[in-house]
C-alpha cells in the first residue's frame, strides 16, 4: 500500500520505532539510523533476567521488524552528511530527540527541509518542544493520573505493565503523519508534526477524565472494576479455579446473567434493577454473584454466557493469548525470531497485498547497502 514511501527513523526505544514498523508493515522502506558510539538503540541492551539473545533483545524486537539499520556517528561531519543525504531522499522522518538535540546534530526539520521541501517530519517528545525534560512512559503515567487510579483501594499506586503511553503516542503520530501525507498529496506541501507523551496521556484519560471534568469526581483506585458500570471489570472464581471477568454493560445483560446463574430474583430487586443502583450497591452485588459463580464450573458457565451475548472472559496469560486463533494472522517469523504486527486493520481490497517483514536488523547490518545507494 505504501511501497513508494521512504521513511527515515531517527528514533529509539518504543514510541517512535513503533511508527517506523507501522510504515514497514504497509510496505514502506524504513531505514533506522542508530548511534554507533552508544551501540545503537538503547533497547538492544534491555534484556530481562536470564534472556539469551544477540544484539536484538526481545524488547528491541517488539517494534523493529521490517527495517534496515545503519550505524552512524551523528556528531561527526560524515555521519551528519549521510543523514542529510538520506533525508533528502525520504518522504518521512521520525524523530524522538530531546528539545534542542536535533538542532545540535543538524537533523532538525528546518535543517533537513532545505534540501527536501516536501519532507514530512514527525517528532515525539516527552512534554513538547518548549520543555527540556526527558519524557519516559513510567513518569508520564505517574504525572498524568494513570498510576494514581491504578491499583486496589488503599494499596500503592501502580504503573501499567506495558508502556501504553508510548504505544498510544505512536498511534497519535501515525495519524498525524498519514494526515500530513494526505495534505502533501493534495497541496504538495511538507510539514512538521509533533506529539508529546504528556498530551497523549491526558487525551487518553477518556471517561476517567470526563468523570472529573464533567462530574467533578477525582477517580480513585478501585482495582479492575469500572467507576460507572456494575458488574463491569469484576473478577469471580469458578468452582474449577478459573478467574473470569464480567463486563455487563446494560440492564438486559444483567437480567440475562441472573437467569443463567439461577438468581433471577436479584435482577428485580431495587438495589440491582438499574445500572446506577448496581454501582451504588456494588459491594453487596459482588458478594451475591461471587457466592453463586463459585459453585459453577467454567466449562458449563462460559458457553452459556457467550450464547446470551454477555461479555465475559477467562483471565489468560500471554502464552494463552497468543495461542488464540485471532492472534495467528498477527504473528511474524524470521531468522529464528517471532514477533507481532502493530497494525491490525484488514482491507477488502487486493491492493494492500501481503508485505513480507524482514526480521529486526542487527546494528549497522545494512550500512554497506545504504551507503552504496547514496552514490
Amino acid at each position: 500500500m505504501l511501497q513508494d514511501i521512504k521513511v527515515l527513523e531517527l528514533a529509539s526505544v518504543l514510541a517512535g520505532p513503533s511508527v517506523g514498523q507501522f510504515f514497514a508493515e504497509l510496505g514502506a522502506e524504513v531505514i533506522k539510523v542508530e548511534n554507533s558510539k552508544t551501540q545503537g538503540d538503547v533497547t538492544r541492551s534491555w534484556k530481562s533476567a536470564g534472556e539469551q539473545t544477540d544484539d536484538r533483545s526481545a524488547y528491541f524486537c517488539a517494534v523493529n521488524w521490517g527495517k534496515k539499520s545503519i550505524a552512524l556517528d551523528l556528531t561527526s561531519e560524515q555521519g551528519k552528511h549521510v543523514v542529510q543525504q538520506l533525508a533528502a531522499q525520504s518522504d518521512i522522518v521520525i524523530a524522538s530527540y530531546k528539545p534542542g538535540d536535533a538542532e545540535k546534530l543538524g537533523v532538525a526539520y528546518e535543517q533537513l527541509k532545505v534540501h527536501n521541501p516536501q519532507l514530512i517530519y514527525g517528532q515525539i517528545s516527552g512534554y513538547g518542544s518548549n520543555d527540556p525534560r526527558v519524557g519516559y512512559d513510567a513518569v508520564i503515567q505517574a504525572e498524568a493520573g494513570f498510576m494514581f487510579m491504578n491499583g486496589e483501594p488503599g494499596g500503592p499506586s501502580l504503573k501499567m505493565p506495558v508502556a501504553l503511553i508510548d504505544v498510544l503516542a505512536g498511534h497519535q503520530l501515525k495519524e498525524a503523519l498519514l494526515l500530513a501525507l494526505l495534505n502533501r498529496a493534495r497541496k504538495g506541501e511538507g510539514c512538521r508534526v509533533e506529539v508529546s507523551l504528556l498530551q497523549t496521556a491526558l487525551a487518553s484519560l477518556a471517561n476517567q477524565g470526563s468523570n472529573y471534568l464533567v462530574a467533578g469526581k477525582v477517580p480513585q483506585k478501585q482495582g479492575s472494576t469500572h467507576p460507572n458500570i456494575a458488574p463491569y471489570g469484576d473478577l469471580f472464581t469458578t468452582q474449577d479455579g478459573k478467574e473470569i471477568l464480567l463486563a455487563v454493560g446494560n440492564d438486559k445483560q444483567f437480567h440475562d446473567l441472573c437467569a443463567i446463574l439461577g438468581v433471577l430474583s436479584l435482577a428485580t430487586q431495587s438495589a440491582y434493577a438499574t445500572n446506577q443502583s448496581r454501582v451504588q450497591h456494588r459491594e453487596q452485588l459482588f458478594h451475591a454473584l461471587h457466592a453463586r459463580i463459585g459453585t459453577l464450573h467454567s466449562s458449563a458457565l462460559m458457553p452459556q454466557l457467550h450464547k446470551q451475548k454477555i461479555p465475559a472472559g477467562i483471565i489468560q496469560n500471554i502464552q494463552q493469548a497468543f495461542e488464540m486463533p485471532q492472534a495467528l494472522p498477527l504473528l511474524v517469523h524470521g531468522d529464528g525470531l517471532k514477533g507481532v504486527k502493530t497494525f491490525v486493520a484488514e482491507f477488502n481490497t487486493a491492493e494492500t497485498g501481503h508485505v513480507h517483514l524482514s526480521p529486526p536488523p542487527h546494528l549497522g547490518e545494512h550500512n554497506s547497502e545504504i551507503l552504496a545507494g547514496l552514490h
